[in-house]
């Protein structure tokens, strides 16, 4: 049963920091892209960043370069989303999602094959 698991969501003050995990089961890791997707109350599904685990190669959307980085611990079948100098615009409900490369868009979520259940983050004073 393929499972994908978020965990390390929360509340943080401005400017603070968040590690998010996604443990994956059920499926080959290394013959997928893992990737972050975050939706807002009222906004559409944003891709955040998405990482192949075979090569390692990441990206991410611009609001988030420099501040975000994505990571994978093969030997735990995880991966992680480090978040830094987070603001109210990264206030959502984080889901990591997993799709075969060939298919996965960071920009179409409907290129997802599996769905976590998210964790909320909530970034606020």
């Amino acid at each position: 049963q393929v499972q994908l698991v978020e965990s390390g969501g929360g509340l943080v003050q401005p400017g603070g920091s968040l590690r998010l995990s996604c443990a994956a089961s059920g499926f080959a890791l290394d013959d997928y892209v893992i990737g972050w997707f975050r939706q807002a109350p009222g906004k559409e599904r944003e891709g955040v960043a998405y990482i192949r685990i075979r090569s390692g190669t990441t990206d991410y959307v611009d609001s988030v370069k420099g501040r975000f980085t994505i990571s994978r611990d093969n030997a735990k079948n995880t991966v992680y989303l480090q978040m830094r100098r987070l603001n109210g615009d990264d206030t959502a409900v984080y889901r990591c999602a997993a799709a075969p490369p060939w298919q996965f868009s960071l920009w179409r979520p409907t290129s997802v094959q599996y769905w976590g259940q998210g964790t909320q983050v909530t970034v606020s004073s």
